[in-house]
């Protein structure tokens, strides 16, 4: 599984008596983009002091979960100025946000929680950075990944990295955050921020969200722009939103989806995508919907897990869904064999693209580089696991070679056309649904990440949109419920997902305990 700068000391857990103890739908009205913009709007507050809650919040928990490495020095005369304009303000104007540290934003650096970065100033604003900005949104700082989006170990921890060292689940701090998007999803989790930008290439935005209790979201491949963004894989990455509640992400969406002459596989995205998603946000958006079970996908979880999803079912289902059962995703097999091999060609290619144009500064200016940086800076970089899948992606030759081409042509059709479009029309279904995946594992830097069981790949690697919203709770410990469909159908995915959460119980805040509630598996 793909989703799979400070070191900071642990703080009393006495502190953690003012999280606010709902979220979700139910969340404290302090604690959505919803309702801090309502907030603004009325002069019931202002986005300065907006920004001292959130910096307060950031100093008092982070040392506890490690999720912020970087604060942006600008954020609050960005705020201030947000006060200062009383016309013309853009649909984020002074919410606070973070991004995921392989996101460029001027004036911070950008390390992919690498050392080997450290030195990668950007000098200019991502695309997608430019359009949250032009909406009004304050960028905070930057939120700890798992190195390299993950892709350096196999046996690598989600949520740690050499730049910002380990992330940590709020909801039980012995337990992962999942990753490769794990500060940011750790962060909204705990009310740092109210909301995050993430990552995926598979499952780096959707599995962190899940274990954490919050919406992600990923997009379609092409509407949103991947420049500015350290790369993995060209034919998958993408960045997402990572929220409290679904209109919250509906909001992000509409600032960040759009063409960029400068990535390609944007070119359709104006026409395409939606003119607003919060339009459809209702809590009648199931009637009349078709979802369809990938029972494969469901089967080998465990009995509680089980259990909260076919209560999750039972709540579609009295929102006027039709669920059908035992639906086959054909070839899941078949893309896991291939999606590995395909990721390592494009890593090896697209970190060397990305790393050629870097500042003068930055001395790693491509793989191979970092491999030796690696092997130089072994005690800090490589204490717990090492970089063999760098290592592989090394090994591999150029995006001509026939074996790229072929696999990779094969995966997208049986992910896409072959797979989730077919079944979609064979069935005549709006989304496939399932648990998105289990729940929070202990952090083993012997073991690795233990996931029990993904939804993440089909749409990953098809380059379709992946929602999953929190479904409940199994053993104190979050899960989420998946929902992904054809290419563009973020729109739908949103409404569906939407009446879902309205419809379901109220959920518990994490705590910062130790462990959960009670030991899970």
């Amino acid at each position: 599984m793909t989703c799979r700068s400070i070191r900071l000391r642990h703080l009393s857990l006495s502190i953690f008596a003012t999280l606010p103890l709902l979220y979700g739908p139910h969340a404290s009205a302090s604690d959505t983009l919803h309702e801090l913009a309502q907030d603004l709007q009325s002069g019931k507050t202002t986005a300065q002091q907006i920004y001292d809650t959130y910096d307060a919040r950031i100093q008092m928990y982070n040392p506890s979960i490690q999720a912020v490495t970087t604060r942006n020095p600008q954020a609050r005369a960005d705020a201030q100025a947000v006060d200062q304009q009383k016309t013309g303000r853009g649909s984020l104007a002074g919410l606070p946000l973070l991004l995921k540290d392989n996101i460029a934003a001027r004036g911070m650096v950008t390390t992919a929680g690498s050392t080997a970065l450290a030195d990668n100033l950007a000098e200019q604003d991502a695309p997608l950075v430019a359009r949250l900005r032009a909406a009004g949104a304050i960028i905070l700082g930057k939120a700890n990944l798992s190195e390299w989006a993950n892709l350096r170990s196999s046996q690598s921890s989600s949520g740690w990295s050499s730049a910002g060292g380990q992330t940590r689940n709020p909801y039980a701090l012995e337990r992962s955050p999942c990753g490769s998007s794990a500060g940011s999803g750790a962060a909204v989790a705990a009310r740092l921020i109210p909301a995050a930008i993430g990552t995926e290439t598979d499952g780096s935005i959707v599995c962190p969200a899940s274990v954490n209790g919050l919406v992600g979201l990923k997009p379609t491949i092409g509407l949103v722009s991947r420049t500015g963004i350290v790369p993995l894989s060209h034919s998958q990455d993408t960045a997402g939103p990572m929220t409290l509640n679904v209109r919250d992400a509906a909001m992000l969406l509409n600032a960040m989806a759009g063409s960029d002459k400068q990535d390609i596989a944007t070119r359709q995205a104006d026409r395409l995508r939606s003119k607003d998603y919060t339009a459809g946000l209702q809590t009648t958006a199931l009637q009349g919907k078709r979802l369809g079970i990938v029972r494969k996908m469901v089967d080998g979880y465990d009995a509680d897990t089980r259990a909260l999803f076919d209560k999750s079912l039972a709540i579609l289902i009295a929102q006027g869904a039709t669920v059908v059962d035992q639906i086959d995703l054909p070839y899941l097999e078949e893309l896991d064999k291939d999606e590995l091999n395909v990721l390592l060609y494009e890593f090896k290619a697209d970190l060397n693209a990305y790393l050629a144009k870097t500042p003068a500064s930055v001395k790693t200016r491509s793989m191979a580089d970092v491999i030796a940086y690696n092997q130089q800076h072994a005690d800090t970089v490589m204490p717990y696991f090492a970089q063999e899948l760098m290592e592989q992606a090394q090994a591999k030759g150029k995006l001509i070679d026939a074996a790229y081409r072929q696999a990779s042509a094969r995966i997208k059709l049986r992910a896409g056309k072959l797979g989730i479009d077919v079944v979609l029309k064979k069935y005549k279904l709006d989304a496939l649904i399932a648990p998105t995946t289990g729940t929070a594992w202990l952090i083993d830097y012997k073991a690795g990440d233990t996931v029990e069981g993904s939804s993440s790949s089909p749409a990953a690697v098809a380059g379709y949109p992946h929602l999953t919203v929190p479904m409940g709770q199994v053993r104190g410990l979050p899960v989420g419920l998946s929902l992904f469909a054809g290419a563009w159908s973020e729109a739908k995915l949103l409404n569906m997902g939407y009446a879902f959460e309205q419809a379901r119980p109220a959920l518990p805040a994490p705590t910062l305990a130790t462990t959960a509630t009670a030991a899970a598996k």
